[in-house]
């Protein structure tokens, strides 16, 4: 499954034009897409209006919700922030932590457009779909 990040998710229900929003737009309906809890939860406040914010509710509750943070996730997502510091990285999130560590210890992909997960990838192997960058019109 490929968990797509509240980056990719604002830009998609803004309208905005990436190799992100492309790959999301056109794969939606193959299943394999899915967010977290935490992203859900991030998406939704940013939304100002009521009528976008039940809009939007109704659309996530279309795809798969995944995420379980338990006790054990969050010792690895400490002990994966604390690896990175320690290699002189600092990763502004504590929920990107935790996203990016669910998806490697569940094996799944991520999408996103935040430049924190790239640490995750080059040091502690989460994968990453990088879609092809968009067509020249």
């Amino acid at each position: 499954m490929v968990i797509v990040d509240s980056s990719v998710w604002v830009d998609f229900l803004n309208e905005r034009h990436t190799p992100q929003t492309h790959w999301l737009g056109a794969s939606r309906s193959v299943g394999t897409v899915g967010l977290t809890t935490l992203i859900l939860a991030e998406v939704l406040q940013g939304i100002r209006l009521d009528s976008r914010f039940r809009q939007a509710e109704q659309f996530f509750r279309t795809l798969q919700i995944v995420g379980s943070y338990d006790y054990s996730l969050a010792v690895q997502a400490a002990s994966n922030f604390r690896t990175l510091r320690a290699l002189g990285i600092t990763i502004r999130s504590t929920v990107d932590c935790l996203i990016a560590t669910f998806c490697i210890e569940a094996g799944h992909q991520l999408l996103h457009c935040d430049s924190d997960y790239d640490s995750f990838e080059r040091h502690l192997n989460l994968t990453v779909l990088h879609p092809p960058p968009l067509p020249v019109p």
